[in-house]
């Protein structure tokens, strides 16, 4: 199930009638109180939002999205007439998993979310069985998704969470933004590479102390070191 929370009828109506003819069972909303209620009665595979809605705008959405432990971990895909660099970079800083802007041809849209489905099925089916990584006192339990230092929990996008799970996999390899995309995103026809460099800028944030742990590596890209 996709939700599709966007405020102009005609958009709204033609992205559910093209994912349903696509296989892709959608649901349209209007306004994000139709949303959230929603969520209440059945939980997305996945979440088109708009920036620009009536009520609250979707940045606020989206926060509350990440928020809330049941909705944390769903995709999220902003579609936006927003087009500018920065409002694309704030997108992705707040945890959207992809930046669509409008106009936008509808293929290219049903290809991108189909991506994201793919990927985001993969991961779950990774987490299945429990792993355990540490660094240090930072520990991740990759089935129940806690991230935790010294005992205190830290709040991570899916992302974010995906990008520590595989640097702590492999300790001191270094993974240039192309590698990090591929097995990250899933692919990396659409989305550009800047987008590793705001995920790992506000993992390091998250991380507090423990962020110096994820080293650039000049001119290659980013892997894990080991703390002072």
């Amino acid at each position: 199930m996709i939700y599709v929370v966007e405020d102009d009828a005609s958009i709204r109506e033609l992205v559910v009638y093209t994912f349903n003819g696509s296989g892709l069972e959608s649901k349209g909303f209007e306004k994000p109180s139709e949303f959230f209620a929603a969520l209440e009665q059945e939980l997305p595979d996945l979440i088109l939002l708009d920036l620009m809605l009536p009520e609250e705008d979707g940045m606020t959405v989206l926060s509350k999205i990440h928020a809330d432990p049941a909705t944390k971990n769903i995709p999220v895909m902003i579609v936006s007439a927003k087009d500018s660099e920065f409002d694309k970079i704030k997108g992705l800083d707040q945890g959207a998993d992809d930046y669509v802007t409008k106009p936008f041809g509808m293929m290219e849209l049903v290809a991108r979310v189909k991506v994201q489905l793919r990927h985001n099925k993969k991961s779950e089916e990774k987490t299945e069985a429990q792993e355990l990584l540490t660094a240090g006192d930072l520990c991740v339990d990759t089935r129940s998704h806690k991230i935790t230092i010294r005992d205190v929990p830290v709040n991570l996008t899916l992302k974010e969470f995906e990008l520590l799970c595989l640097f702590l996999r492999h300790p001191e390899q270094v993974f240039t933004r192309e590698q990090l995309l591929d097995k990250v995103w899933g692919i990396d026809c659409y989305i550009e590479s800047r987008t590793v460099d705001v995920h790992i800028r506000t993992l390091r944030v998250k991380l507090g102390d423990y962020g110096c742990l994820v080293e650039t590596v000049r001119g290659v890209g980013y892997r894990l070191g080991k703390k002072d």
